[in-house]
């Protein structure tokens, strides 16, 4: 099963478009997972014309966006146990409030925010932030992540210098 995973698309605020880069991947997917941050809900429509779509609100989401998706939820893979949430909040940094958003055992948390790109464990917790296909904020690349799930769980960043 391959899943891309995106956060912090910005659009129209950061783009007007999804990066070729990441419509590429989206022709060969399995499963759409975005981490929150989408801010209008043309960004939905579009990615789901590729496949199925999971995803969370985030801080800066329009309404139909909040409609449409919680702000966490856990998603099944394969029997992988993957958790999603896109981190925003008060105290703490991101990351923490990520880790602190689920109680249960799982394998992996998915979130966004910072829109700095991550990857590692806690514990015995996968955490993934796919960085922003539309805003780099103070790195070289913008960034998605791709998982592949099947007895194992492997999950990797993508980094791209062009935005179009």
């Amino acid at each position: 099963m391959k899943i891309i995973v995106i956060s912090d698309t910005h659009i129209p605020g950061k783009a007007k478009k999804l990066p070729e880069r990441l419509l590429r991947e989206l022709s060969e997917v399995d499963l759409i997972v975005h981490a929150g941050d989408w801010q209008t809900y043309s960004v939905y429509e579009e990615i789901s014309e590729y496949g199925p779509v999971e995803g969370v609100y985030g801080n800066v989401d329009d309404k139909e966006i909040i409609q449409r998706f919680p702000e966490k939820k856990i998603i099944e893979a394969e029997g992988w146990k993957i958790g999603i949430t896109h981190g925003h909040g008060e105290r703490k940094t991101t990351e923490k409030r990520a880790a602190d958003a689920f109680e249960m055992p799982i394998d992996c948390i998915i979130f966004g925010h910072s829109h700095i790109p991550m990857l590692r464990y806690k514990g015995k917790t996968l955490l993934f932030n796919p960085g922003s296909v539309t805003d780099k904020r103070k790195l070289p690349y913008y960034s998605f992540g791709i998982m592949e799930v099947t007895k194992q769980l492997s999950i990797k960043h993508v980094f791209y210098s062009d935005k179009m």
